[in-house]
């Protein structure tokens, strides 16, 4: 048998994407390695697309290939192929974090202009101005570092004035789930400023 024979042979034999998938399913860690192997380098693009950032997109791919791995077996194969399936995992996931790290942007430029108010008032003010505006620069970075949904709810209640129905409704989310998220919230935002205070 010839050699160019047996590499065509080989290549007929290998599984397609969907039984890839299903292997992966099943736990098969050789196929998602497999699908690694064929789709990381179109899940960078897609995800460096997004972010233009080589290390963002890094993470995202190793993110998508985790979530591949858990809902492969949610795949449905009358919705398109598993390519496409994977590339719209790996941009929502990069759209995600994209939206992440622009609040954090947004949250950093509030704490700055706040570093700034506070260097300005304790060159002309009183002491206790100062520290009361030191403390609010020390709350705003303690915020930045509660979970997404923690830090919305705290946000809207806070820095919003709304009341926790109010937030249930903005957020469409169960009262006792926004009741649960600002006090676990605040639970951790004393941890983070007490012993500052």
């Amino acid at each position: 048998m010839s050699d160019t024979y047996m590499s065509i042979e080989l290549v007929n034999s290998r599984p397609d994407d969907r039984e890839l998938l299903r292997d992966t399913a099943r736990g098969d860690h050789r196929s998602l390695a497999e699908l690694h192997e064929r789709y990381s380098g179109v899940l960078m693009a897609t995800a460096f697309r997004v972010l233009n950032n080589i290390k963002d997109a890094e993470e995202v791919v190793q993110e998508a290939f985790v979530q591949i791995w858990e809902k492969a077996s949610v795949y449905d194969s009358s919705r398109g192929k598993p390519l496409t399936w994977a590339m719209t995992l790996t941009r929502n996931k990069a759209i995600d974090r994209l939206r992440r790290v622009q609040r954090r942007n947004r949250l950093h430029a509030d704490i700055e202009q706040e570093a700034q108010i506070w260097d300005r008032i304790a060159e002309t003010d009183s002491s206790d101005e100062a520290v009361a505006h030191e403390t609010q620069a020390m709350v705003r970075s303690a915020v930045i570092q509660l979970s997404d949904a923690q830090r919305r709810a705290i946000e809207l209640a806070f820095f919003g004035g709304l009341t926790q129905n109010e937030i249930a409704e903005q957020l469409s989310e169960p009262l006792g789930t926004v009741k649960a998220r600002i006090r676990r919230g605040m639970m951790k935002l004393r941890q983070i400023i007490g012993p500052n205070l």
